[in-house]
């Protein structure tokens, strides 16, 4: 392989270069950012395990989106390469695939209310999630076994503030082809695949909801999909802008940026969606504030 290339990769993530007194006041923002992510899934978790009248498929699979949440964003504090990388790819592959469960389960429930309960069993949610976390979990075993047959010259500057498969494969001595022409695979399947399952149930919901004689009745079933549609907009919105729009070189800081938005505010953004759009959730945090008092 030659004396220059070294088994084990020596990288140094450049991150943001700022001044001394920005990165001690952008270290409290984000550690604030970062603690209000955890509280505010947490709390999402917490709800849905105490409340019964939470107990239905949509929060069943709201509650794998909190914890998938909370794990994307601690993914990014250990140090080791391997255990960074594969976490991260995990957490993001399965959130899509959440995603898509989710939309699939407001179809259910609004183009087949009389038989939600029949299709929506328990065993086919538990199903749709274990599928969910097993391809994410392939796909990033996959992503990583081929990173790791990448050869890397000596001591190498990553334009990254975490481990991001295309900023590595950026600085790497042999050909990446294979590397990027399975991420851009990945990509699409992960990406584009249930995008495009989610705007089909969304259309056939729309059509559903404009059927519905009651202006109020459409206005309740709208808005059980308002907050999902904010979080899939996000989500997806800037994954594509990374994997699979072309890149053409000159993209590296704006990138870095978006990868801290999606980094720290995109895992805050679900819970704050849903609790603060959800009748059901609020109502459920009230009676636990309730009962609190009434312990007290």
């Amino acid at each position: 392989m030659g004396d220059n290339q070294s088994g084990v990769p020596e990288l140094i993530l450049v991150g943001f270069p700022l001044s001394a007194d920005m990165e001690v006041l952008l270290c409290c923002v984000f550690s604030l950012l970062y603690v209000s992510n955890l509280l505010a899934n947490g709390m999402i978790l917490g709800l849905i395990w105490l409340d019964v009248r939470l107990h239905t498929p949509m929060y069943f699979f709201l509650s794998h989106l909190a914890v998938l949440d909370m794990s994307y964003a601690s993914s990014n504090l250990p140090k080791l390469l391997e255990n960074l990388m594969f976490l991260y790819l995990t957490f993001a592959a399965t959130e899509c695939l959440i995603l898509v469960v989710m939309s699939y389960d407001r179809y259910v429930a609004i183009c087949h209310p009389l038989h939600y309960t029949v299709i929506m069993s328990w065993r086919l949610c538990s199903v749709l999630a274990i599928t969910s976390w097993t391809c994410g979990i392939l796909l990033a075993l996959g992503n990583l076994i081929l990173f790791l047959r990448v050869p890397y010259c000596g001591l190498q500057e990553v334009n990254q503030f975490f481990c991001e498969l295309l900023a590595l494969l950026k600085v790497a001595c042999g050909d990446t082809w294979i590397n990027k022409s399975f991420l851009f695979a990945a990509a699409v399947f992960i990406l584009v695949g249930p995008l495009s399952l989610m705007l089909v149930s969304y259309m056939r919901i729309l059509l559903a909801i404009m059927n519905i004689k009651s202006k109020e009745g459409r206005r309740k079933a709208f808005s059980t999909c308002s907050s999902h549609l904010c979080v899939v907009g996000f989500y997806f919105g800037i994954a594509m802008m990374f994997y699979v729009i072309p890149d053409n070189g000159h993209q590296d800081e704006q990138k870095k940026i978006l990868s801290l938005f999606y980094t720290l505010f995109n895992p805050l953004l679900n819970p704050l969606t849903y609790s603060l759009r959800n009748a059901q959730v609020k109502a459920a945090f009230n009676r636990a504030v309730q009962k609190q008092r009434h312990y007290e």
